[in-house]
């Protein structure tokens, strides 16, 4: 059965190859692209989800949503410094010739689940304001969808952001905390897992970049910027995949080779742990696990399903 997909992102780099996946992937079928606030300027990530749809094969057949141009309540922060102004690192990809639809994110992702309830995964990776918006405004879809990815938090680890959050979480610490108590069947891939275990190390980088397609040459390019940065920050080779760990095990189960069930949450105050993630792994909470974690991924059939996508 095919799975039917939206994504809701804030692309730049990764963002724009997990959807990739999404929209490449013989598993899979992807209706809908909702955007949201986080990486780089709002109306940039919309260009470059139009792109990335347009390098996939698929301009003009997938919608684009534009949504949520601000965080809930956290102050309005993004993560261009990361993946530079353009999102790709300077790349300066052409504009795409689709544009995005007139209908709103949070009523298109309101409308979608509700005319096929049961049927649409979700992979979230970005913020999650637009899901937050949607859910408070019609809590019944939290029921109504198959199952939701999240790129976010960090799984009793050190943070991207912060010693304590991971960017996603931490641009809007409250979105989160209300998708992850909404009921959805939450799956989630953590900043931790994608440090240890999703990395593509520079041989594999070199084997996308011999594939020589308009898809592999678009990764190599929109990517560079992603290897430096992973060098001068983490001290590491390669280039880190977070939301294309999130988008690949979506299409692929079999690359989660370990994932528990745990209480997870948000704080949402505070100048020290805004939004960190508890992983209630001894279950002291006293609450039932409303989350599926991540723990453990065959890195290689990862890598081999970007392989696929890109080829």
């Amino acid at each position: 059965m095919t799975l039917r997909l939206i994504h809701d992102v804030d692309t730049a780099q990764d963002d724009a190859f997990a959807l990739l996946i999404g929209m490449r992937h013989p598993n899979s079928n992807v209706e809908a692209v909702t955007v949201n606030y986080g990486n780089v300027n709002f109306d940039q990530m919309v260009e470059n989800t139009l792109y990335t749809i347009e390098v996939a094969g698929f301009g003009g057949k997938i919608p684009v949503y534009e949504g949520c141009r601000l965080p809930l309540i956290a102050p309005f922060d993004d993560s261009s410094y990361v993946h530079g102004v353009d999102g790709f690192g300077g790349a300066n990809f052409p504009k795409a010739k689709q544009r995005p639809e007139s209908e709103n994110a949070v009523a298109a992702l309101i409308r979608l689940i509700n005319e096929n309830p049961g049927e649409f995964t979700i992979i979230a990776q970005a913020p999650l304001t637009n899901l937050a918006c949607a859910v408070a405004a019609d809590r019944s879809i939290a029921g109504k969808v198959k199952d939701l990815f999240i790129m976010g938090g960090t799984n009793n680890a050190v943070g991207n952001v912060t010693a304590a959050a991971e960017a996603n979480f931490w641009h809007d610490p409250e979105a989160a905390k209300i998708v992850l108590n909404a009921g959805f069947p939450v799956t989630l891939v953590t900043w931790d897992l994608t440090m240890t275990q999703g990395r593509f190390n520079e041989a594999q980088l070199r084997q996308i970049d011999a594939l020589d397609t308009p898809q592999s040459r678009f990764f190599t390019k929109a990517n560079r910027a992603s290897v430096e940065y992973v060098k001068k920050t983490h001290g590491v080779e390669g280039s880190t995949h977070p939301d294309s760990i999130a988008a690949a095990i979506a299409v692929e189960p079999a690359i989660v080779k370990k994932a528990t069930d745990y209480y997870v949450d948000i704080e949402t105050h505070g100048s020290i742990a805004q939004g960190y993630m508890l992983v209630d792994a001894v279950r002291r909470s006293g609450h039932e696990p409303n989350a599926r974690v991540v723990e453990e991924i065959d890195q290689e059939l990862f890598f081999q399903t970007m392989l696929k996508v890109l080829s």
